[in-house]
């Protein structure tokens, strides 16, 4: 038998997993993940059949389907007065999660310091350790959640100071 090791041991379950069996356990309303409580619309189906019927049901693009890519930059352009453009700064992922995991990957090397402002999205922690990063918490405190800009300036002059002192 091939031994296989994680590369995240002391990650256990999500808050999801966990809210979801305590809502299980307890017949409470989960609003921890998105589990719909009514049937998908027919016409849903129904166009989601003719369109894998007609030969969409191939994997999509890396960067996702051009005119989900182009109606997506068109969207933001209009709403937001920017200009985005489709083939180079929009991508479509299935997900927050995956959009966060691939937004790190391609911006975090080994031994990079990254500030995580807490509370925060339980992806964010277990995918920098993974890249060999190291994840460097800033505990925001209730009731307004506010950060002190003047602190993480300092976190971040200390560690510049230390590395560049020599």
């Amino acid at each position: 038998m091939i031994a296989t090791y994680s590369k995240l041991p002391g990650i256990s379950n999500t808050i999801f997993s966990v809210m979801s069996q305590l809502a299980a356990e307890h017949n409470a309303i989960n609003l921890s993940q998105g589990f719909p409580d009514y049937d998908c619309d027919p016409k849903l189906i129904e166009l989601v059949a003719d369109a894998m019927r007609n030969g969409h049901n191939q994997y999509a693009p890396m960067m996702g389907v051009q005119s989900l890519r182009e109606l997506v930059a068109d969207k933001v352009n209009l709403q937001y007065g920017s200009n985005y453009h489709p083939d180079t700064e929009v991508t479509i992922t299935a997900g927050g999660t995956q959009a966060i995991f691939t937004a790190l990957t391609a911006c975090i090397q080994a031994g990079d310091e990254v500030i995580i402002f807490e509370p925060a999205y339980d992806c964010y922690a277990p995918t920098i350790k993974m890249l060999g990063g190291l994840v460097k918490s800033y505990e925001m405190t209730p009731p307004d959640y506010s950060i002190d800009w003047e602190m993480v300036k300092k976190t971040i002059y200390c560690q510049y100071k230390n590395d560049y002192s020599e």
